[in-house]
């Protein structure tokens, strides 16, 4: 059977750069989809992408669906045929509903019981009568923003210009709001020109011609080599941020990389500054030294070819200088006002209207990061630091220099707190409360900028919880899962033994105080305590546990995060020994049959009536000793798993439901001991054993 290429490209006016990665991944994924949903092969599909377009190549495809020999399941054979065998209403149904007659009929038993069956086949149709219908996937492509242009219905991240769709040399025909479908595509706005494509397997070659690099992947390899080819030229070091180099991949068709400079005065300006400017204003990559000294010169990249360079870098000079100069001003002028007149200011911002001012905001964090400094046993000096960090840790919100950069909030706060002679601690907490920015951003280092980012996150979520904004899908404005993701892993850097309901409890307590809670406390503890448990729970699938080990650790409270991590390692590391399996039968037939009884009452030895209860309860009253001892979590386990012996025994020699109600009371009793301290490890009734 032939085979030809589809080419489906969706020409736009330009695109923020920062959806053209994930849009261009959703239509390929869509193309891929709707082909295999409709039977059709292809061998393979690659994406392309530029701000203004769009693309989809897929390479031999077949020219009609596969053919399908199916085998359809009706109803039983009783039913099927009435008492004088004839067929009844049920079969010609079903017949009818697969496009066969009851002459199509044959029985199959299937465990002890005939049912009507029947073989199906149909045959495929021809590709090129399916494919209008990809004008569904273009149409349902979604995007983080939308936008409506002209009288169209259609919401679309920007208006579509131009839309070309081939299967070989034939034209795919449909509309989307007035643009028709043709081979017709545009070359680089300003250098090419219009393109007519013959055949799919030129498109790439013939952008190109026309100066347009459809494919990223080359676009950004084109820079990174100019960005290096600049860097030997000048011996210096360019260093390259992953999201400006994606983003400036997708702000240019054809990209040519150059280089300018700015006045060496700037350089006073604080080098955060500096490199904030030039990459979060401008898309400009900073230059440094062979020893990492952050140089006058910055790198560009335009869209366009190599003509008039020295004009291009003037005219970024030009702009570049403008936004230092605003820079320098609003730097010297933050030095003129003192910490507490900035904080006063923090009194007539709203955080948020049913949480409050940010002042307010401040006040509670204070507490909690007081109240974590004392059960973590701080130092009379850090509870000091921690104090003061968590007073002023908001002062440079109010800045000049934070309101015109917000990706400075903390950095210039540790920046002005060293100028204004507070402690190098308590500056360095100031930017560390912050910390993890990001997923690839690390953990606060020092343990007072640690308990000050736990308690000042922790205030963001249960404030957030306690108005009702909790992330669902998508939707998440305060970014309350990073937020949570961060308390995690602080948590487990600092190895913290402090259980996560007591964190959660103590600024819980504020909030309701606060009066800012719409639910009981109960029920938004319970709320929180599961948002947290998804996170975990993530943290710990990327570490590779089990799902139902993670289940396991997560069964009950949660405690001290190290050590639920620390379980759940120790449970996989254990689970394909010798033992394991046995080991936690046994434990969790305790745990099952503890659930009998309706309170943990006193365990009383006069009541036993064999040897085997004797044993089992100076067992427990030995591991519980051993347990008490504040042993790791590897030994605890070891621990518990010696319990197995005397509980095999305990069983065969026992019936815990005993007749005589004071027996078995005292019996469950113990089970339920038992049952309590396997449940501070674990929730071993979810692990799976074979």
């Amino acid at each position: 059977m032939s085979k030809k290429d589809i080419l489906l490209e969706i020409g736009l006016e330009e695109m923020p750069a920062r959806f053209v990665t994930s849009s261009m991944q959703q239509f390929a994924d869509k193309v891929s989809s709707w082909l295999n949903e409709h039977k059709i092969d292809f061998e393979n599909l690659q994406a392309f992408s530029t701000p203004r377009r769009l693309a989809a190549y897929v390479k031999n495809v077949s020219e009609s669906q596969q053919d399908i020999h199916e085998e359809a399941k009706g109803p039983a054979k009783k039913i099927a045929l009435n008492e004088a065998g004839e067929w009844t209403k049920a079969a010609a149904g079903f017949c009818r509903g697969q496009g066969m007659t009851v002459n199509d009929i044959y029985f199959k038993e299937i465990n002890g019981i005939e049912y009507v069956h029947v073989k199906k086949y149909i045959k495929g149709k021809r590709t090129s009568e399916l494919l209008p219908s990809l004008k569904e996937v273009v149409t349902s492509l979604s995007f983080p923003k939308n936008m409506r242009w002209a009288n169209e219905e259609l919401r679309y991240i920007r208006p579509i210009k131009w839309i070309v769709a081939l299967f070989g040399e034939e034209v795919i025909p449909f509309t989307i709001t007035n643009v028709t479908t043709g081979n017709e595509s545009l070359g680089h706005r300003f250098l090419g020109k219009n393109i007519t494509i013959q055949n799919p397997e030129n498109y790439e070659q013939l952008l190109l011609s026309q100066y347009v690099i459809a494919n990223p992947i080359t676009r950004k390899e084109a820079i990174v080599s100019q960005l290096e080819k600049i860097e030997e030229e000048n011996q210096w070091v360019i260093p390259i941020d992953p999201e400006l180099l994606e983003e400036v991949t997708n702000l240019v068709e054809y990209p040519t990389a150059l280089f300018g400079q700015f006045e060496k005065e700037f350089l006073q300006i604080p080098e955060e500054v500096l490199i904030t400017s030039m990459k979060e204003h401008q898309r400009y990559f900073p230059v440094k030294s062979s020893d990492g000294e952050l140089l006058p010169n910055f790198v560009t990249v335009r869209n366009g070819g190599h003509e008039h360079l020295e004009k291009v870098a003037k005219g970024n000079e030009k702009v570049l200088r403008a936004r230092l100069q605003d820079a320098a001003f609003f730097y010297k002028e933050d030095q003129k006002i003192e910490i507490h007149t900035f904080l006063e200011k923090l009194k007539a911002i709203v955080y948020h209207e049913e949480i409050g001012t940010l002042a307010e905001k401040v006040s509670r964090v204070r507490q909690a990061t007081n109240q974590l400094s004392d059960k973590l046993q701080f130092s009379l000096e850090a509870k000091k630091d921690a104090d003061r960090a968590a007073e002023i840790a908001k002062f440079d919100l109010v800045t000049h220099m934070v309101y015109e950069f917000p990706e400075l909030q903390g950095f210039m706060g540790e920046k002005y707190a060293l100028q204004k002679g507070e402690n190098p601690v308590v500056a360095k907490a100031i930017n560390e409360h912050y910390m993890p920015r990001n997923a690839e951003d690390e953990t606060p280092s020092s343990d007072v900028g640690a308990v000050l980012s736990i308690a000042e996150k922790m205030d963001t979520i249960v404030s957030c919880f306690a108005i009702g904004i909790i992330p669902s899908g998508s939707q998440d404005p305060y970014a309350l899962r990073r937020q949570a993701t961060g308390i995690v892993q602080t948590l487990i850097q600092k190895d913290w033994n402090i259980a996560l309901e007591v964190i959660i409890d103590l600024v819980l307590e504020a909030i309701i105080q606060a009066g800012i809670a719409k639910k009981e406390k109960n029920e938004l503890l319970e709320e929180i305590l599961s948002f947290f448990k998804l996170r975990i729970k993530h943290l710990l699938q990327e570490r590779g546990i089990r799902h139902d080990l993670i289940d396991a650790v997560l069964g009950y409270k949660i405690g001290a995060i190290p050590t639920i991590i620390r379980k759940g390692e120790v449970l996989e590391k254990e689970k394909d020994s010798s033992g394991f399996k046995e080991s936690i039968e046994a434990l969790s037939r305790v745990v099952n049959i503890s659930s009998k009884a309706e309170k943990i009452g006193e365990v009383n030895p006069s009541l036993f009536t064999n040897e085997s209860e004797t044993t089992l309860f100076n067992k427990y009253q030995e591991v519980t000793t051993e347990l008490h001892l504040n042993v790791s979590v590897e030994k605890a386990f070891e621990i518990l798993v010696t319990l197995k012996p005397e509980i095999d025994q305990y069983f065969e020699q026992t019936m815990v439901m005993d007749d005589n109600p004071a027996v078995r009371e005292n019996r469950l009793n113990l089970m339920a001991k038992i049952a309590k301290i396997v449940a501070d490890f674990a929730n071993v009734s979810t692990i799976i054993v074979k």
